[in-house]
């Protein structure tokens, strides 16, 4: 699976195991429409094993823990459980042990899919998988939402109660040890408190909204383009822009837009030899040939609206036809605006250049619950045309 994607679930009962290079702790959640928890009691752990239609079950430090869902006991008003991650270690992020959730049928332990969480890096919780009731019909998606302040961040977004730490108590030197057995108070069964010297998140970390406005990203950081707690589901268009390095040359830079399904399977680009597609809900303004002049340079509408519901992915991309390394290319950025009042929404300056001949500037993807995420990429690769950018923009999907 990839993020966004879903399939239906054919049976009742489910597992989901996290499997990692390092032991994790794995939790689920029991949302209601509003995708809160109901009480603190909705919040399945190692310290709080079972709840209605749900539990956890440990993996004995040899096998991956998992959260086993039965579908047909979850009560009524909850309609959707989540997944979640986060290294056992404290402080530990998921860079370089990247995750793999297997959905299993729990009858037979037949597979039914897995998922890795893509380009994850300073995040030390993550959102995994869902399990959600759609039109009657229970199904699963693959979700891969990151956290830079943990556990208790996650705990936080969905309404469950996270005890402070006191204010006057020194950080410890090491990792406090895992409760071995559940503790019989309420309050204990929370999920655990973030350390009181713990480090602010990195740059590139965690998400944002369209909620205070426009918004500056950072290298891998990811804005959700939500306003007021709406999905932004209207035309944008997305600028792109490059200067020469040196006065007096020319520049022949080429901005395109590639088009991806839930497998990252190629579905179409844009460019300046395709300047519509998707019937025309996305479209391209036409090459530039120098990058002189003042604004963007080439401009890519998209109708997020129409955008067919096969389409989970798009990566914009900029390439150098006639060669020229992004090395001799100075203020290159991209932007997205609303189409319809010229508001720019979010801004991505490429502060850094490498001696290649393309560049992933940004992608929209499509997430679980319908809306659009934009993350800033700026990642360089050898291409000189949009067709040699289909196979690495897939991969960073």
């Amino acid at each position: 699976m990839t993020p966004g994607s879903n399939i239906p679930l054919p049976v009742t009962q489910v597992t989901v195991d996290v499997a990692a290079p390092v032991r994790l702790d794995v939790s689920g959640l029991l949302l209601t429409s509003d995708g809160k928890v109901r009480s603190d009691d909705d919040f399945i752990f190692y310290n709080q094993p079972a709840g209605p239609g749900v539990s956890y079950r440990s993996g004995g430090g040899t096998a991956p823990d998992a959260i086993v869902v039965d579908t047909a006991a979850v009560p009524p008003g909850i309609e959707k459980i989540v997944v979640t991650a986060s290294p056992d270690a404290a402080g530990q992020t998921f860079q370089g042990i990247e995750p793999t959730a297997t959905l299993r049928d729990a009858a037979g332990g037949a597979v039914l899919a897995t998922f890795t969480p893509p380009q994850l890096g300073a995040e030390t919780a993550l959102v995994v998988m869902e399990i959600y009731l759609r039109n009657g019909a229970w199904k699963a998606r693959a979700v891969g939402q990151g956290y830079a302040n943990g556990l208790a961040g996650i705990a936080t977004d969905f309404g469950v109660s996270v005890e402070e730490p006191a204010p006057a108590a020194p950080p410890q030197p090491t990792a406090p040890p895992r409760p071995a057995s559940p503790p019989q108070t309420a309050p204990a069964a929370r999920p655990p408190a973030p350390p009181a010297a713990a480090a602010p998140p990195a740059p590139g970390a965690g998400k944002v909204n369209l909620d205070k406005g426009r918004v500056n990203l950072t290298k891998n950081q990811t804005v959700s383009l939500v306003k007021g707690g709406r999905p932004l589901l209207a035309q944008v268009k997305m600028g792109l822009g490059w200067e020469p390095a040196f006065r007096g040359k020319d520049i022949d830079l080429d901005a395109s837009v590639i088009a991806y399904g839930a497998q990252r399977e190629h579905i179409d680009s844009c460019y300046f030899g395709k300047l519509s597609i998707l019937n025309g809900a996305i479209k391209h303004s036409g090459d530039n040939l120098t990058g002189e002049g003042g604004g963007d340079d080439e401009v890519i509408v998209v109708d997020l609206g129409r955008i067919p519901q096969e389409v989970t992915g798009l990566v914009f991309t900029v390439n150098s036809f006639s060669g020229q390394k992004f090395t001799e290319v100075a203020k290159a950025y991209c932007r997205l605006l609303d189409a319809a009042t010229g508001e720019e929404l979010v801004r991505f300056d490429l502060t850094g250049a490498e001696a290649q001949t393309g560049v992933m500037m940004a992608k929209l993807v499509r997430q679980f619950s319908g809306e659009w995420d934009m993350t800033a990429m700026g990642n360089f690769v050898k291409s000189r045309t949009v067709r040699g950018m289909v196979k690495p923009a897939a991969q960073a999907l």
